[in-house]
């Protein structure tokens, strides 16, 4: 596979949801329902989380979901894609926002959460060492094949440029395949130092669910869903081995080209 390439894993199928709020609602509600069965299935699952506001805010929404009782939340492994390489507690974390928006309120075994290393961690302000010291944590509960765990579902959401976890278009990260975790210098959204999985992480995830919203939003979509390449709109490389799945809303659906695999919303 080229870095060009795009359109390894499973085919995008598209659902649209009416504004931002509902379409938040639809991700809690799909999650929550996605976690009981594959814990009915299994021991553990493995979730990768995301941030920005649409992503944050589909963990609000299942906080305020009564049916996420039914989850057993202590056998959830908790990761993230990406991670702004900042101090623990910045307020601009992604781990701080989710712990306000929803792992605060949970019943979790500390153990399974997973957040990223920080500035003030054991590796101080070596990024390279940080992703190191995460991708050697993703190799404790890979699969004797792997280096990675297989993940359930990994969420991500999208920038108005087009790209998923740190994988910024044209820029250097979005060539990389090794190692599982990447330092990502001079990002050209601030703050300039983060970590993020590769495309090959990602395309470990049994299901990638790409969230976004807002007509800003609008031409990356079309981009990423029409055969762009993952350089141009890394959305377009955010696939899973299983389902990819789009959640987005009317804004940001605006663009799309008819012939789409469409799926009705709920």
């Amino acid at each position: 596979m080229t870095a060009e390439d795009g359109r390894a894993g499973a085919t995008p199928e598209l659902i649209v949801h009416r504004d931002a709020q509902v379409l938040a609602q639809a991700v809690a509600a799909r999650l929550v329902t996605k976690l009981v069965d594959v814990l009915a299935a299994r021991d553990e699952a493995h979730l990768a989380l995301t941030g920005g506001s649409v992503g944050i805010g589909s963990l609000a929404a299942v906080a305020e979901l009564p049916a996420r009782v039914a989850v057993d939340w202590r056998r959830v492994h908790l990761w993230w894609s990406d991670e702004r390489f900042l101090p623990e507690r910045d307020p601009e974390r992604n781990v701080t926002q989710a712990r306000e928006a929803l792992l605060d309120k949970l019943d979790l075994d500390p153990a399974f959460v997973h957040a990223m290393p920080s500035t003030d961690g054991p590796d101080g302000n070596d990024a390279k060492a940080a992703a190191e010291r995460y991708a050697a944590e993703l190799a404790r509960f890979a699969a004797p094949d792997s280096d990675v765990p297989e993940f359930d579902v990994e969420l991500f959401g999208m920038g108005p440029d087009g790209h998923v976890a740190s994988l910024f278009p044209e820029h250097p990260g979005v060539y990389e395949e090794e190692p599982s975790v990447i330092p990502v210098h001079n990002s050209p959204k601030p703050p300039p130092d983060r970590l993020s999985f590769t495309f090959r992480t990602i395309r470990s995830a049994r299901e990638a669910w790409i969230v976004a919203a807002g007509s800003e939003k609008a031409a990356a979509a079309h981009m990423a869903l029409s055969g762009g390449g993952r350089v141009q709109v890394p959305a377009a490389g955010a696939r899973g081995n299983v389902r990819t799945l789009w959640l987005i809303d009317r804004a940001c659906a605006a663009d799309l080209p008819p012939g789409l695999n469409r799926l009705a919303s709920p």
